[in-house]
């Protein structure tokens, strides 16, 4: 089978021109952050006091004298889907083999956020009661991509020869990324400060779940390469947002930080197909106690992310006593 050949440092400049480099990406995600939580410290501030006879529901004053169920309001829920950015954090990637264990460190992730496979992703999520917890079902499709020409830290053997102590990326490895999903899937529990003008809503959050890469990771001048799905592990992130209200839609920009320990079996599968067919022999493998061939491939995957998107509405909230905002 024709061995696999990196793209050419040309390529990734091409890349580089439609993409924002890490650096930027990180920088523009932590303003995007102190904005966002900045509004929300406005929004404290402006809030009605509950001794003073009243308290802040979604941005509305309620009268302290109303009984608690009258204020509640029926679920709000809704769907929607975004894009986005990501810059990943460089990490030490380890490779643990039969005959000895390969490092490589100092190298920069991509994300290529738009370039197809492009970042994208979609949410459930739901208000309940006052309007100010919620839950959210989350999945996100990002990238971390090695980039081919930066110049990494080797140490180990391969095929017994030692590894170069310093050399590009691709030199040594023909794969060695995440391109078509450092996918995630995340519940998250959600709290709303009331709203600002009546019509944004600042909100943070907090959840975990599974991490569902599909991994393309080959060396270079060898035929074998890993190309699946993998469940490898779970995942954390945190999220701070804007919601803008539209009425049956709205808007949102957000930050999220994500944390993903990955753990991938080298399985050197060149044919994986869909992710319930390549997690099922991963699983079957596993089952079996079957040692990946190629060993198994460690790495923490720590990323920034900037997106925005819409949400949907699809159900109606009732009227509640006079004064009480929807969520």
């Amino acid at each position: 089978m024709q061995a696999l050949q990196l793209q050419s440092a040309g390529s990734w400049g091409d890349v580089n021109h439609l993409t924002c480099r890490g650096s930027a990406i990180a920088k523009l995600s932590g303003l995007c952050g102190i904005g966002i939580l900045m509004s929300m410290m406005v929004v404290a501030t402006v809030q009605p006091k509950p001794n003073e006879g009243s308290f802040a529901v979604s941005g509305a004053a309620v009268n302290t004298g109303t009984s608690w169920r009258d204020r509640l309001l029926d679920p709000a829920r809704a769907v929607g889907s975004y894009g986005g950015v990501s810059y990943t954090h460089p990490d030490v990637v380890r490779i643990k083999k039969p005959d000895g264990e390969i490092t490589v460190r100092n190298f920069d992730w991509i994300g290529q956020p738009f370039k197809a496979p492009v970042y994208y992703g979609a949410r459930i999520w739901r208000w309940g009661g006052l309007g100010q917890t919620g839950t959210m079902v989350d999945f996100t499709h990002a990238k971390a991509i090695a980039k081919s020409d930066s110049v990494a830290t080797f140490s180990g053997t391969r095929n017994g020869q030692a590894l170069p102590q310093k050399a590009p990326i691709k030199d040594v490895f023909s794969k060695l990324e995440f391109s078509h999903g450092h996918n995630m899937l995340t519940y998250n529990g959600l709290f709303r400060f009331g709203s600002l003008f009546g019509w944004v809503k600042p909100y943070v959050g907090a959840g975990a779940g599974v991490s569902l890469p599909h991994s393309e990771i080959g060396f270079a001048k060898d035929n074998a390469r890993t190309y699946e799905y993998h469940f490898a592990g779970f995942v954390g992130q945190g999220i701070a947002g804007l919601e803008i209200d539209l009425g049956r839609a709205s808007l949102f920009l957000e930050y999220k930080f994500t944390y993903a320990p990955h753990d991938i079996p080298l399985s050197h599968e060149q044919d994986g197909t869909v992710l319930p067919h390549d997690l099922w022999r991963q699983f079957s493998a596993w089952w079996r106690g079957e040692e990946p061939p190629g060993g198994r491939l460690g790495v923490n995957l720590m990323s920034h992310h900037g997106i925005a998107g819409v949400m949907i509405k699809t159900g109606l909230v009732k009227a509640g006593p006079p004064g009480v905002a929807a969520p």
